[in-house]
């Protein structure tokens, strides 16, 4: 207990002579700020999105600008990729494996009917990074989907969105378990 009060206070008198004499004292960081975590890179397979693919590669842009824990990166050729794009005629949709990892469908569908392509590529990434619809909901919210209406084309997630899916990249990390993302048939 003494050996710890006399270095203690020896530690006081140092750091206080180095600020007298012009010296700076500065705090060492603390270990997390001293060691971030690098985000998860998840590859993406988008030669089969036909005429969305500059839609796909904005998509996959928003969330590497909104989140830090995953970064969306157009696959390698001859690699295989954890995200496989694909056009139809049908309904947006995406169909998620594990995390980050499954397939998104972009539906002419709904393209045909008038919602916007940058918000339904964003947005059916979103399943793939873990996060479900949100119906009905409004426009700020990219889960929302086709609920917030064909007038909306907000790309981007909300505040809460951007949390849940670094808090999903996060227990990933730490092997904590994260909820399994659910399929997304129809109206998404």
């Amino acid at each position: 207990m003494h050996v710890r009060k006399v270095t203690g206070g020896l530690a006081a008198v140092v750091t206080m002579s180095f600020a007298l004499l012009g010296g700076q004292a500065t705090a060492a960081p603390s270990d997390e700020t001293a060691r971030p975590v690098a985000a998860r890179v998840l590859t993406y397979d988008a030669s089969g999105s036909a005429e969305f693919r500059s839609a796909v590669d904005r998509g996959a842009a928003i969330w590497n600008e909104s989140v830090d824990a995953v970064e969306l990166r157009p696959v390698a050729s001859g690699q295989r990729a954890n995200i496989r794009v694909l056009a139809d005629n049908g309904w947006p949709r995406a169909l998620p494996g594990s995390l980050g990892n499954g397939t998104v469908y972009i539906g002419r569908q709904a393209v045909n009917q008038g919602y916007d392509t940058v918000r339904i590529s964003s947005h059916e990434l979103g399943h793939i990074l873990g996060l479900p619809d949100r119906k009905p909901g409004p426009c700020s919210s990219l889960m929302s989907g086709s609920s917030a209406g064909v007038a909306c084309t907000n790309p981007y997630p909300n505040a809460a969105e951007r949390a849940e899916v670094e808090d999903n990249f996060a227990r990933t990390v730490a092997g904590q378990p994260v909820p399994a993302p659910r399929a997304v048939l129809a109206g998404g």
